[in-house]
């Protein structure tokens, strides 16, 4: 220890005092070394005062003395808690000893019983800090937040009729295989279960007060419903009153019935239901049905018009100009001189001879005759045809059309407009936020700015989507063709987009499709041949 002469330390009580009296030379002293001086006379870590320090300095170089000059003092550690708001969280800020005491647990436990605190205490945290001796903000307590009930909701226990389609296969295709049956529901079969609204659970803050949760809120079967009611025994349990197909509602299911009918003639005169029509015979000539839902024909559709929102089922023919329409699929035994329109799959169980059909998906001609024949007339599909045999050797051009569909496209290029817009406004946003980021946000705009901001980049994210699916939709269209199973004989005419093909010679089995802008045809073995 270096020796100072005429500078002595001495405690009275808590506090650290020094004399300086009056000595020959004296050694060079500065704050370091007043410092180590205090540390090696037994005093370390006391809490020295910056001021008393400098005049002891001022003293010692000047040639001066003092008399009991209060250097520093010894301090014990001490903490503060701070309780949030609504009692959910404690935090602890502790400032380190200075040669006095250090904090101990029991301190800190004893403290938080003083201010109420008895619950969500964490014993290891404050443990840790105070073994560490400092701590400037740390969460000792949490409470328990209350769980909110959920919402009352409905679990539906039978096929909803709007959700019934085809299902689309690993190629992209619709199986028409898979379609499935209408579903049909008897009276008094279970429907829709409610599951009520739970009341949630309550919670806990730090002084042990329970938090009362938000209960979900309830919701009732609706008392509009069409042919259901809610079991006399089982509150929460929905029941079919009668026969029909079940339609989804927002709380409940309503039942359509379905309408039977032996034949469609002018003694039943022209039908518009809301529903499914079902057909046991045959609709003859100048007679129309429409239907929400589906159209099922037993026999044969002679000359009438049908017009379904669901699929059409026709067990006979379509004949005599009659003209067929569903939004969904269509499946007919036969097709002669009438039009049939499919918004998906249109299935031809035997042949189509002279007839105008369209499919926004595929056309399958012969599913149930594998001497079936698309000849004459013609025949549009986005994606696939179909057929045995192609064309007539003594009948007239059979005119394909693939790889179309004006429908996806006006989608497309609506989409795109729309995304485009979305990026303008995001561009706009971008720049606005910027500019007062730059030049001040005197006007308060900022936030605003920059929540439109935010909101358009998601808008723009959320169509990027929609546009890879339509694109891979569309894709498919590139991949559109012509199966033929048997042969290929007369005249047909053949286009893939804009690329037309005038196919005047006979062929056997083989796929029609666009390589590049070139069609191709490959015959069984795979061989390859470019026709135009």
């Amino acid at each position: 220890m270096a020796e100072y002469p005429g500078l002595e330390l001495f405690q009275e009580d808590r506090c650290l005092l020094v004399t300086l009296s009056l000595s020959g030379s004296r050694q060079n002293l500065d704050e370091v070394a007043v410092r180590a001086h205090v540390a090696d006379a037994g005093y370390a870590g006391w809490a020295l005062f910056d001021e008393a320090v400098a005049q002891l300095l001022a003293a010692w170089h000047h040639g001066g003395e003092c008399q009991r000059l209060l250097l520093g003092e010894q301090r014990d550690a001490a903490f503060s808690l701070e309780i949030s708001s609504d009692a959910m969280q404690v935090w602890l800020a502790l400032t380190p000893a200075c040669g006095g005491k250090t904090v101990l647990p029991e301190d800190v436990f004893l403290a938080l019983g003083e201010a109420g605190v008895t619950a969500g205490v964490d014993t290891e945290v404050i443990t840790t800090v105070c073994r560490a001796n400092v701590a400037d903000r740390v969460l000792v307590a949490s409470g328990v937040p209350a769980v909110d009930g959920d919402d009352a909701h409905f679990e539906l226990l039978v096929s909803d009729a709007r959700d019934r389609s085809p299902q689309v296969n690993e190629h992209g295709f619709i199986d028409f295989r898979e379609l499935g049956e209408i579903p049909v529901v008897t009276a008094d079969q279970p429907l829709m279960r409610r599951i009520p609204a739970t009341p949630g659970q309550p919670g806990c803050n730090v002084r042990g007060e329970s938090i009362e949760p938000q209960p979900g809120c309830d919701r009732a079967f609706s008392d509009q419903l069409i042919g259901a009611y809610v079991d006399k025994d089982d509150a929460n349990l929905l029941r079919a009153v009668f026969s029909g197909q079940p339609v989804c509602s927002a709380n409940g299911v309503n039942i359509e019935h379905v309408l039977h009918l032996r034949n469609v003639n002018m003694a039943t005169g022209n039908i518009a239901f809301d529903g499914t029509v079902q057909i046991d015979g045959e609709v003859l000539p100048g007679m129309k049905v429409n239907a929400t839902g589906d159209i099922i024909v037993g026999d044969v559709v002679d000359g009438a018009i049908l017009d379904a929102g669901g699929d059409i089922q026709v067990g006979g023919g379509v004949i005599a100009k009659a003209s067929v329409r569903a939004a969904g699929s269509v499946t007919v035994r036969f097709v002669e001189n009438a039009r049939v329109y499919a918004g998906s799959t249109l299935a031809v169980e035997d042949s189509a001879l002279q007839a105008d059909l369209q499919a926004n998906n595929q056309i399958l001609v012969g599913l149930k005759n594998q001497h079936g024949k698309l000849a004459g007339g013609s025949a549009r599909a986005m994606l696939l045809i179909r057929t045995p045999i192609l064309g007539s050797a003594t009948g007239g051009v059979t005119q394909l059309v693939l790889g179309v569909n004006p429908v996806l496209d006006a989608k497309y290029h609506d989409l795109l407009q729309l995304i485009e817009q979305r990026k303008v406004d995001e561009d706009k946003l971008d720049k606005l936020v910027k500019h007062l980021l730059k030049q001040g946000d005197k006007s308060g705009m900022l936030e605003r700015a920059n929540a439109s901001w935010q909101a358009a980049i998601k808008a723009c994210g959320e169509l990027l989507p929609q546009r890879e699916a339509l694109e891979k939709e569309m894709a498919q269209m590139a991949a559109a063709r012509v199966e033929v199973g048997d042969a290929v004989a007369g005249a047909v005419d053949m286009a893939f987009g804009k690329k037309l093909l005038r196919q005047r010679q006979s062929l056997g089995a083989g796929t029609f499709s666009l390589q590049g802008d070139q069609v191709v045809f490959a015959d069984a073995t795979g061989h390859a041949v470019l026709l135009a």
